[in-house]
């Protein structure tokens, strides 16, 4: 069973007080803060995420679908907004596909939960991402102090003697 997250990117931006405040100086840095974030969020928890931004207001704007280190951008075309192309996703997919939308906009919770969706607001995508960001940390940066990252900590005991056994008859020679 594929499972997806939708993020309607503008909306969790502006509900997100760090990349809210990127947003007043660059709002192309804060979209790729937020698009780095959900990266590493889909590698951590092997979902799809899709993360659609809304120009509607573009002038003679097509839909265009970008990848982005293994996640999907949609910029929505002319007239359609992000929340339109959301739920129209939603509806084309079949009930055997778990999807979860990220979003505070009330209105477009309602018509997600409405079409079978599950949503999630941007408090707890927020919290959510904290908890990976410190389960990556143990596991991967703060090690306790004398257990560093080795090969021979992370290979199969019997491989080790093996490896260990070549490597006593190598000096011999």
């Amino acid at each position: 069973m594929k499972e997806y997250l939708i993020v309607d990117g503008y909306n969790v931006i502006n509900g997100w007080d760090e990349l809210r405040a990127e947003s007043l100086h660059s709002l192309e840095a804060s979209r790729q803060k937020l698009l780095d974030i959900m990266s590493d969020y889909q590698g951590y928890k092997g979902i799809i995420v899709i993360v659609v931004f809304d120009a509607h207001y573009v002038k003679n704007s097509m839909e265009k679908h970008e990848m982005y280190n293994g996640i999907e951008v949609v910029y929505t075309r002319e007239f359609e907004s992000a929340d339109n192309y959301i739920e129209r996703f939603i509806a084309n997919l079949t009930r055997e596909e778990h999807i979860t939308v990220a979003t505070s906009d009330w209105v477009e919770q309602l018509m997600i939960l409405g079409l079978g969706a599950v949503r999630i607001p941007v408090r707890e995508l927020i919290q959510e991402v904290g908890l990976m960001k410190k389960a990556m940390s143990e596991k991967y940066i703060n090690k306790p102090e004398g257990k560093r990252n080795l090969l021979e900590h992370n290979i199969n005991p019997k491989m080790r003697s093996a490896l260990e056994k070549l490597r006593r008859e190598d000096t011999k020679a």
